[in-house]
């Protein structure tokens, strides 16, 4: 019997039983997160200010919906990132479905928004409202990069919860293999985590 579930609804444990999906804990499988990051300007660090600040204003009167999310965190960082024009694309709600090997498990969604260049897809980007776990988004995130097209290349994602930031890097092989960044928190005082995040996203675009 066919069993189909929303990609929002999927568990790890199915991920690893239908897709044989691992994760990686050597530092080396994903070094696209630490080395070579590009050094930000003062005009990104001061826009990036201001995302900051809106986001903690946006704090003062909850609920922080996904929605809300897109709107004052994650379409700003795209926009300054140049996400918006050539030769990259922005796609929003893409449907996917992935099916295991023998055709018995399927997983359907939704895509919050694809950034492609040259029609490749380059990273996808999932956003969660405030209250929501990272790790509670990971599965719905590892089963969209599943879906690329080209499962020769890299797959990158990053989910968004407006205070987090979370990078995947999944290659596929005899079995997908997956690795994640550190966890960059706009709560953490010691450094500008949404500087960090924001280089990452640019190393990304430059791969």
């Amino acid at each position: 019997m066919v069993q189909v579930v929303g990609a929002r609804e999927v568990e790890p444990k199915q991920l690893k039983a239908f897709f044989q999906l691992e994760e990686v804990q050597d530092r080396a499988f994903f070094p696209e997160w630490v080395e070579d990051l590009p050094e930000l300007g003062d005009r990104e660090r001061d826009f990036l200010n201001q995302v900051e600040a809106g986001y903690f204003n946006f704090l003062q009167s909850p609920p922080l919906l996904e929605k809300t999310i897109q709107l004052s965190v994650v379409s700003p960082i795209l926009f300054l990132a140049g996400c918006f024009l050539p030769p990259f694309k922005v796609i929003t709600e893409e449907s996917i479905e992935i099916f295991d090997a023998d055709g018995d498990f399927i997983v359907r969604g939704s895509i919050d928004i694809l950034l492609l260049r040259d029609d490749l897809w380059l990273a996808i980007i999932e956003s969660k409202k405030a209250s929501f776990s990272v790790e509670a988004g990971l599965p719905q995130l590892l089963c969209y990069m599943l879906a690329q097209p080209e499962p020769e290349r890299p797959s990158f994602g990053v989910l968004m919860t407006g205070g987090e930031f979370l990078f995947v890097k999944l290659v596929n092989g005899e079995a997908p293999r997956y690795a994640t960044s550190t966890l960059f928190a706009l709560r953490n005082k010691r450094n500008r985590d949404i500087y960090d995040a924001f280089s990452v996203l640019k190393q990304l675009m430059q791969l």
